[in-house]
Parts: C-alpha cells; structure tokens; sequence
C-alpha cells in the first residue's frame, strides 16, 4: 500500500507555496518524491522555500506566477510546457483577503482583487493544466477551499463567496475530466494558523473564545496538518476520489 503514496517521477505545482499552507504543501509533495515547481507573486520568497527544499533532498524549484493576472498564468504554463512537456499535480492554494467588513459594503476593488485571486486564477490555472495532465496520461487537481464555503465567515463575505465557487469549480473539472484521468478535489481547512488568520490573533482573548465556541478541538490548525490530505489526494492511492471535498476544521462544521 505504500507504493501508492509514492510520487517519484511526478511534476507537482503549488501556486502560493511561499508560505504556511502551500509551503508546507511544497515539502510534503517534495518528500513525496515530486519535483515542485513553487509559485507566488514574489519570485524570492517562493526560492527561498525551492531552495529549502533542495537543501534537505527534495526536487524543486521556483517561478513567478500572480494567480491574479493572465500573462503570468500563461507564462507559468508556457514553462511548465517547455521544461516539463507534462503535469500530474496542481495544487491551488494562492488566494487573498483585503477586505474584512459587512458584505454589502465590499469596495470593487477588492470584490474584483479577490474574484481574480481565488477564483479566476485557480479556474485558468486548472484550464491551462488539462492539456498538460492529459499528455501525462492524466493528473490531479486540488484546490485549496475553505469551511468559509460552506459557514461564510462574519465579515468574509467575498472570500466566502469565491471559496465556495471554487469548491463548485472542483466538482465542474472533475466531472468533465474523469475520462481523460484526471481527478479533481477539493481541501476545507478550517482555521489554520497562517498570516491570513493573523487578524483573529491580533486579540488573544477573543481568539479563545472563537476557538472553544466555534472548534471542538479548541485550537487552531498548523499548516502541515493538510499536507496529509493532499498527499492522498495526489496519490495513486486516490485513483477513485474526484469531485470529493475533505474538511479538516477540528470539527468546526459539525
């Protein structure tokens, strides 16, 4: 069984692997045996993750890609293309908040910051993936969603919008694609401790509170606990799984 979690000779991109979830993400496919090819919009702080990752035996390395923006998700894919002439793992992890605050009062720039971010650029990142998951004989998306797709989150409500779309556009490449072998899930985190969740941390006290309210679990997450559910979904050991979400909230949503 565990030849099935074995990912030697597999090309994995991780859009957002600069930091918490997706670096973490980054490591876990690289000691997966993957080649990683870590994306952000700043080129040096996704080498510096590329570069951590050769240091301890892993395959890696780095390129620009602002999910937000066509001509870098085209030239992201170009070299994937040129370089790679395959993909068998996308991981859509790369996604932005800028606005907390009631919903109806969202400015358009960051309703259209957020559209872009967490949703156009997953959706043509994933496009662009097809063509290259099918010369590899098929592949494995995973799109890092959120709980907020299911509970919108009080003052999150764009954000919440644009992950339960996500979730949406799992479930659409998955059914259109299952014959040409490529599986599509999605991930839930709940809350997770990265620099997105900081602001809950900026009042301690009514941090806990949220926690021993809302988590059963009574913390929160760190950004290695889903690494575990991306390494099975870009497994062989999930060759049955697509259209699937996997939650991993400490049992926010029961």
């Amino acid at each position: 069984m565990r030849e099935k979690f074995d990912l030697t000779g597999k090309i994995a991109l991780v859009n957002g692997a600069s930091r918490g979830i997706g670096e973490a993400i980054a490591f876990g496919l690289a000691q997966a045996g993957a080649h990683v090819i870590c994306t952000s919009r700043k080129l040096e702080t996704c080498q510096k993750v590329a570069d951590e990752i050769i240091k301890t035996g892993g395959s890696a390395e780095a390129h620009i890609c602002h999910a937000g923006e066509m001509e870098s998700i085209s030239s992201l894919l170009e070299h994937v293309k040129s370089k790679h002439a395959k993909l068998d793992i996308l991981v859509n992890n790369g996604a932005t908040n800028p606005y907390y605050g009631p919903v109806a009062e969202t400015p358009e720039w960051a309703f259209d910051k957020t559209m872009d971010v967490n949703l156009k650029g997953p959706f043509y990142l994933s496009a662009g993936a097809v063509e290259l998951m099918r010369k590899a004989g098929g592949g494995s998306i995973i799109n890092i969603a959120s709980i907020n797709s299911v509970v919108p989150g009080q003052w999150q409500g764009v954000y919440s919008i644009t992950k339960a779309a996500l979730v949406s556009l799992s479930n659409s490449f998955a059914k259109e694609y299952a014959g040409d072998g490529i599986r599509c899930n999605s991930i839930l985190p709940g809350f997770t401790d990265t620099k997105m969740t900081a602001v809950f941390k900026q009042d301690e006290k009514a941090l806990n509170g949220l926690l021993k309210e809302n988590v059963p679990m009574n913390r929160m997450a760190q950004p290695d606990e889903m690494v575990g559910a991306v390494l099975y979904l870009a497994s062989d050991a999930a060759s049955y799984t697509t259209g699937s979400q996997i939650t991993i909230d400490g049992g926010y949503l029961l």
